[in-house]
Parts: C-alpha cells; sequence; structure tokens
C-alpha cells in the first residue's frame, strides 16, 4: 500500500488526489495536515482521513507514510519538496513545481541523490489523449508552427494566484500548462522571441502572451489568461509539413475534449477514452514508486525546462521571473 499525506487543506486535493486514490488500487490518502489544526481536521472528516497532523513538519515526520502531495502555493512548493525529499518521502507536487528554474534545479539534484520520486502534477499529461496525439505527429510532418492556450475567469483578485510573494501570476497558474503542452507537442525546447503581460496589479499578470521559435525554424505562441477578454480557451495545434492537429480541452480531456486531424486535405474527428486525468496520473506516480521510470513522464528534469522557458517569458515581458 502506497500511503500518501496531503500538505494543506487545498480545494484542488479532493479532485487531485482523495477521490483517485479510491480509484487506484493499492493507494491511500491516510493523513493530512494544515497551518490551521481544526480546517485539516474538517477536511479529514469530510474525506474520511484517518490521521490529522498539527503542522507540514509533523505530517513529513510521520513514519508510516510513504508520499507526500504537495498542492500548496506556488512559493511554498520547493521548500516543502525539498523538505519531504529530505524526510525520506516520495512526492507528487502540483504544478508548476517551484517557483523558478533556479529552485527546479535544486529539486531535480536533491531527488537525484536521494533517489526518490518526484512528479509534477500535469496531470493532462497522463491522459490517453496526449499519447494518442502524440502518436499522430509523425504523420503530420516537421513541426512548422505550434499554439497552445489556456485560459478561465478567475476575477477574485485577493486569491492567492495573484500574491506575488507566493509566486502567483497568469503564466504560473495557466500558462506552465500552455509552455508545457506547447514543448511536448513540439518534441524540442523553445527560446523565447517575445512577450507581453496584462497586470492586474504591480508586477502581477492576469494574463500574458508569448511568441517563441524553435530549432529548425519553426514557431510557436502560448497565451495564458486567469482575466481579460479572452474568458476561456483551453485549445492546442499543431501544424506541421504535412497536415494539421487540434485538441480542443488537452487539460482536462475526460470533461470533454475533440481531437481534430486534417491531412492531404482530409479530416476527421477522435475523442480517445480514459478515466480522470488525475486518476491516471495518480496511477503513474504509484508506478514511478514501485520502480517504474518510466511511468514519470513529468520527472524534475522537465520542470527545469518549463520554468526556464517561464522565467524567460517573464524577462522578455519586462517582469521579474518568480521566486
Amino acid at each position: 500500500m502506497l500511503r500518501i499525506g496531503v500538505l494543506g487543506a487545498a480545494r484542488i486535493a479532493p479532485a487531485a488526489i482523495v477521490r483517485p486514490a479510491r480509484a487506484v488500487e493499492g493507494v491511500a490518502v491516510t493523513a493530512v495536515a494544515a497551518r490551521d489544526r481544526d480546517r485539516a481536521a474538517s477536511f479529514a472528516g469530510k474525506h474520511g482521513i484517518g490521521t490529522v497532523h498539527a503542522g507540514y513538519a509533523e505530517l513529513l515526520a510521520d513514519p508510516s507514510l510513504d508520499a507526500v502531495y504537495n498542492p500548496l502555493p506556488n512559493g511554498l512548493h520547493a521548500e516543502w519538496t525539498l523538505a519531504a525529499l529530505a524526510a525520506g518521502k516520495h512526492v507528487l507536487c502540483e504544478k508548476p513545481l517551484t517557483a523558478n528554474a533556479a529552485e527546479a534545479r535544486a529539486v531535480a539534484e536533491a531527488a537525484r541523490t536521494s533517489g526518490l520520486v518526484v512528479m509534477e502534477a500535469f496531470h493532462y499529461r497522463y491522459h490517453p489523449l496526449m499519447a494518442r496525439a502524440l502518436e499522430l505527429l509523425p504523420s503530420l510532418g516537421a513541426p512548422r508552427r505550434v499554439e497552445t492556450s489556456l485560459a478561465f475567469p478567475l476575477p477574485r483578485f485577493g486569491d492567492i494566484r495573484y500574491n506575488l510573494s507566493l509566486a502567483g501570476g497568469a503564466m504560473m497558474d495557466a500558462g506552465c500548462y500552455a509552455v508545457h503542452a506547447l514543448r511536448t507537442l513540439a518534441g524540442a525546447e523553445p527560446t523565447v522571441a517575445s512577450a507581453r503581460a496584462r497586470l492586474q496589479k504591480p508586477g502581477v499578470d492576469r494574463a500574458m502572451t508569448a511568441s517563441y521559435t524553435f530549432p529548425g525554424g519553426a514557431t510557436g505562441a502560448t497565451t495564458a489568461s486567469l482575466w481579460s477578454r479572452r474568458l476561456l480557451s483551453l485549445s492546442a495545434r499543431y501544424t506541421g509539413s504535412e497536415g494539421s492537429l487540434k485538441i480542443f480541452n488537452y487539460v482536462m480531456p475526460s470533461a470533454y475534449h475533440r481531437l481534430t486531424v486534417t491531412v492531404a486535405g482530409r479530416t476527421t474527428h477522435e475523442r480517445v477514452p480514459g478515466s480522470a486525468t488525475y486518476v491516471h496520473q495518480l496511477r503513474a506516480f504509484a508506478a514511478a514508486v514501485a520502480g517504474d521510470a518510466s511511468a514519470n513522464l513529468t520527472p524534475p528534469p522537465d520542470s527545469i525546462a518549463n520554468m526556464t522557458v517561464i522565467d524567460a517569458v517573464y524577462t522578455a515581458a519586462g517582469l521579474t521571473p518568480r521566486g
């Protein structure tokens, strides 16, 4: 049994770890901790979690736990992931793994020396939809342009995702998905050509657009938004020398998605069956902990590459990288 403790009674935790654990054999969420013990106790009671710890450090010291799920604010991801590794725990950490590339390198080194698993929770990457998309790419030819977006309305401006000290901003919260999907579909690392931010407050982007170049001459673009005229967008498009692929809702495909492929003037549509993305992700995490390194599609080296792009986007937009 893989026994997991949750750092924080976060809103995302029930969907991302608690309910998936009930669907994945050999996995159980057995403990939770929060800064407010009463809140942790309420969370545990609601979700049937047996152990409540008074704080994060106490949870990490629990010898009954094998791993932790880290859904804390972005600015705390590196600190508590490093602490978990030092305590001998595997880590499934919410995206983005860290506030910047330097922190990602520190986590990668700690994971390497400890031999423990660290997985960044880009849950979309574990759904069969993305595997199918990557399977189709060779038939579309060499990449010419890749475009990805994630925009959703979050007008609660007191939310931690707008807090600069906690590494907030649209590029961090939504843009990390867009950048990751861009890199995944292109199969190469981009160079940031330009970026433009729309600010909610000084230093904090509510929306960000960026353009890229790739080795070989292909170009790319990402759009990220928490509050802009583009209220909802969750698409990815690959244009190759022989055809194109478009994905509607690559982020949460289990809710609804559509994959459209055009080759030689012929267009087809597909749906790819699968469970909730978080179930696929947790199953992969358990497999990685059990020794299957290939199950971890989003390991720390991948996180370093993703955060390197995000840092460069902030710099190109005239903002300081987070952290």
